[in-house]
């Protein structure tokens, strides 16, 4: 998606709350929206999800399918949770046994699936929210919009929205997020921007821990269970003993592919964590060297 020239006003002939913004949104990339509160973040990411049109300029290249999730979500309608989401479903083109299925899994990974019967009004905000993220991810979109979507959730949901989201990453998609949290997927970011005046600039941030050591994780899953799609940092894997699989990772992604291994479904058990070896033939420690293999042997006399 391309943004050239882009602005956006207070109101008919009001104050530019935006304005002349140039940007080339990366593709198949985790973006981060950053500024002080009341610069204009959720205008941005509403112009990105073609909910507002700018004012001035123009936006190219909009995905198919774009997905949107606000803070606080409009839970006065007249569904019930599973029938919104099933309702949503159809609109994105989905059939009706396929979009009732993918709410049933996806108000169950969030941890609401006893309030599928539910009528909207009659939600909590955070099981309101829930079912928010849930209709943005039932259609697999190639654009995600997230403006505070984790506001409201409790921890578990909060991680499981972690994991979707690198899951929808993985699989190709492009990911714009504004979070009040600056830890929020920290490491993962493939790009910051930051809102400043009423104009948008790249930021620092982006991938920072990438340059640490690797992370070696030793897991074992059910019999017979295949690693869950999607895991963060696209990790290595070969066999490991005893069935288990041995997975090295930029120590960036080290932590969400722990939970994202720890919640999946069925869960993985965890034997080992530790750095990975060198794997460049440089001295490694006491002495010894590790080759291509990542093999420790002797120093030469």
């Amino acid at each position: 998606m391309r943004l050239t020239g882009v602005g956006r006003r207070y109101g008919l002939g009001g104050p530019w709350v935006l304005r002349g913004i140039d940007l080339d949104l990366p593709t198949h990339a985790l973006v981060r929206i950053e500024g002080a509160n009341g610069t204009g973040k959720s205008t941005l990411v509403r112009l990105l999800a073609g909910i507002d049109a700018p004012t001035e300029g123009r936006i190219t290249g909009r995905g198919a399918r774009t997905a949107y999730v606000p803070e606080r979500f409009p839970a006065a309608l007249p569904f019930t949770a599973s029938g919104y989401l099933v309702h949503l479903g159809r609109i994105h083109g989905l059939r009706t046994s396929e979009a009732a299925d993918r709410a049933r899994s996806w108000l169950a990974r969030f941890g609401a699936a006893a309030h599928a019967r539910t009528p909207l009004p009659e939600l909590s905000k955070g099981t309101s929210q829930k079912v928010a993220v849930a209709q943005a991810l039932l259609a697999e979109p190639e654009l995600l919009i997230l403006d505070e979507a984790w506001t409201g959730l409790d921890t578990a949901a909060r991680d499981e929205l972690d994991r979707a989201v690198t899951e929808r990453v993985a699989a190709g998609a492009t990911v714009v997020f504004v979070d009040h949290d600056p830890r929020r997927l920290a490491g993962a970011v493939d790009a910051v921007f930051r809102i400043e005046g009423n104009g948008l600039c790249a930021a620092p941030g982006a991938r920072a821990a990438e340059t640490g050591p690797p992370v070696r994780i030793e897991a074992a899953g059910p019999p017979g269970a295949a690693l869950p799609a999607g895991l963060p940092g696209a990790p290595e894997h070969t066999p490991a003993a005893d069935g288990g699989v041995r997975l090295t990772v930029p120590a960036a992604h080290s932590d969400a592919l722990l939970r994202a291994l720890l919640t999946a479904h069925p869960p993985w058990h965890i034997r080992q964590v530790a750095a990975a070896p060198v794997r460049t033939g440089s001295p490694g420690p006491h002495g010894a060297a590790t080759d291509p293999r990542g093999l420790t042997t002797p120093e030469a006399p």
